[in-house]
């Protein structure tokens, strides 16, 4: 107690830097996914996934990143056991920040997409098995997250099979894809509206406090996602008539103007995606954060939750947009280049299955990695199009980087937190 009272100050400081830290590398990791297909397809430029990360992902953490968090990061630590030495807990935190960061900045230097999740993930049970004692770690819960390396890519991926071999047969491999394009586009427009309004519903308003009710009833938030479908289909009808097509455009590439279709879907969905990731992987990356400023605030007291304030949720809206534009640029190549050659419509593929996939994790309660989910995702766009269009290499330094995510963070976790031990005092 008298530790924290004594280095309140500091305490808030590196807690404010480290949680600054984070944010960027999620910007530079998560997010550059999550803007790795449209970038990558051709749909948006760079600085446009920049922009619209500015805005949609920003407005997602601050206006649906949450209202509380758990004090402890996804229930992996027993909290009861820090009540007599809180400032382990508070250093553990600090250590997770930290290393996690550091890990995010060497996976974001090579263009390695790997999970912001697993990062703390890893960095929490490495100081808590090491730090405090092999029993503060529920193994069953890390259990779990290891099963969803296995379970998350492989349901993006079956998806993205499906969904890319239905536009195959429907528009791509037909005589005439521009028209089928034309006729079938606002039905695969009402998918993304029903997907990505339950996304939002069941999982991005889930902590608003006037809101959260509708992500626990099924039926008025599916009824609510259809009505946002046909609304979606609608105008995506009207659109589709306006956009001026060119037949000279076809004569090097036959699918030029039904590509330039997708492209302009590809905008929408590249948006609602930004949103739903801010308002639920941004707040998550920054529990660490709040969790010690709430001890240090309550001079040592560990609530089973702590209050989220507004600022911590700017720290991390502003921290993923600067890591996106400084440094995702390498991640978002290897998403949208590095795996298999992507057009709009492959694209648009791997985005619904992503998209699709997180609803299903959403209500099921499996805790998925958007990363994997979306490495899956364009796996599956790439394997319905034949082993041949794959880069085998890169899939497997993604692989490889993966596995080393939980040890790599647990390492630099227990230095970190021996570290601020010797430091600051036990």
């Amino acid at each position: 107690m008298d530790i924290i009272t004594q280095n309140h100050e500091i305490l808030i400081m590196l807690a404010i830097g480290f949680g600054l830290f984070m944010a960027w590398g999620v910007g530079a990791n998560d997010v550059a996914n999550a803007m790795g297909t449209s970038v990558g397809s051709g749909a948006i430029t760079v600085k446009q996934a920049i922009i619209i990360a500015i805005i949609f992902e920003f407005a997602g953490a601050v206006l649906a990143g949450g209202e509380v968090t758990a004090t402890v990061r996804k229930g992996i630590l027993d909290a009861s056991i820090f009540v007599d030495s809180p400032h382990l807990l508070v250093y553990g935190m600090l250590a997770a920040l930290l290393s996690a960061g550091f890990w995010l900045l060497i996976a974001s230097s090579v263009g390695w997409p790997v999970s912001t999740t697993h990062s703390i993930v890893g960095a929490i049970v490495g100081f808590g098995a090491v730090g405090v004692g092999i029993d503060a770690v529920a193994w069953g819960k890390v259990g779990t997250i290891v099963a969803s390396w296995v379970i998350s890519p492989l349901l993006a991926g079956t998806l993205a099979v499906f969904i890319f071999k239905s536009l195959q047969k429907r528009i791509i491999s037909t005589e005439t894809p521009l028209e089928n394009a034309k006729r079938y586009l606002p039905f695969y427009v009402f998918i993304v509206g029903f997907v990505i309004a339950l996304v939002t519903l069941l999982k991005g308003l889930k902590h608003v406090e006037s809101l959260k009710h509708l992500g626990k009833d099924l039926p008025t938030s599916m009824m609510i996602a259809v009505i946002v479908g046909i609304i979606a289909s609608i105008i995506a009808a009207v659109i589709v008539r306006r956009i001026k097509t060119n037949p000279e455009d076809d004569a090097d590439f036959q699918y030029a103007n039904m590509e330039k279709l997708f492209g302009g879907l590809m905008v929408v969905t590249a948006c609602s995606m930004a949103f739903a990731h801010g308002s639920n992987d941004v707040a998550n990356a920054i529990g660490p954060l709040a969790a010690v400023y709430s001890i240090v605030e309550s001079g040592g007291d560990i609530a089973s939750k702590s209050v989220l304030p507004s600022w911590i949720l700017l720290v991390g809206g502003g921290g993923i947009v600067f890591g996106l534009a400084t440094f995702g640029f390498k991640v978002m190549r290897t998403i949208g280049k590095g795996i298999t050659e992507l057009t709009p419509s492959r694209g648009f593929a791997a985005e619904l299955a992503a998209a699709t996939t997180v609803v299903l994790a959403s209500y099921t309660g499996l805790p998925v990695s958007t990363t994997q989910v979306l490495v899956g995702a364009v796996l599956g766009v790439g394997i319905a199009r034949g082993l041949a269009s794959l880069n085998l290499r890169v899939i497997n330094r993604i692989f490889l980087s993966w596995i080393v995510t939980l040890p790599a963070g647990a390492v630099m976790a227990i230095v970190f937190f021996y570290a601020l031990k010797g430091l600051f005092g036990a």
